[in-house]
């Protein structure tokens, strides 16, 4: 008993560094004006080449609905693992989103873009509807989006 509790103290110690380096970032999102119902949107982080490397928050409860989110669907190949935890309510017309995720300081500036997919139940799928680049400069300009996001920012 003594040697797992050793372990895990050790595997902790590990991690805290990893974690030091982390930072919450505050994403906001503000939805168009459209008839109908709320709207599914998955953020994701994708790498200098436009490559997926990680979800970081799925708006809408539904999964069956993740599909409609093209971009991200085919990029994560809908594992759960990758959205498990980490999902909240779907948004509706003309509402706001917030929320707060954890990214590593080394993603900043290294050519990572952030993504947004949308799509409504009854309404078009919008992949990439909005994207920005992950940059010091960029944090809390907004960009607009094409479809269901009317605009997006995030914070550092």
């Amino acid at each position: 008993m003594k040697n797992i509790i050793t372990g895990a103290c050790m595997a902790g110690a590990l991690a805290l560094p990893a974690l030091a380096n982390a930072r919450p970032v505050v994403l906001t999102t503000a939805l168009q004006n459209y008839g109908g119902n709320g709207a599914y949107l998955a953020f994701y982080l994708t790498d200098a080449a436009g490559n997926y490397k990680k979800t970081l928050w799925v708006d809408g409860t539904k999964a069956k609905y993740y599909k409609h989110l093209s971009s991200w669907a085919r990029a994560s190949g809908l594992d759960a693992r990758e959205f498990d935890g980490i999902s909240g309510a779907s948004v509706g017309s003309g509402k706001s989103l917030k929320v707060t995720v954890e990214l590593a300081d080394a993603l900043i500036d290294a050519g990572y873009e952030i993504r947004i997919d949308s799509a409504a139940e009854d309404g078009r799928d919008n992949p990439v509807d909005a994207r920005a680049p992950l940059t010091r400069a960029g944090a809390g300009k907004p960009v607009k989006g094409r479809g269901y996001v009317k605009s997006f920012n995030y914070d550092l």
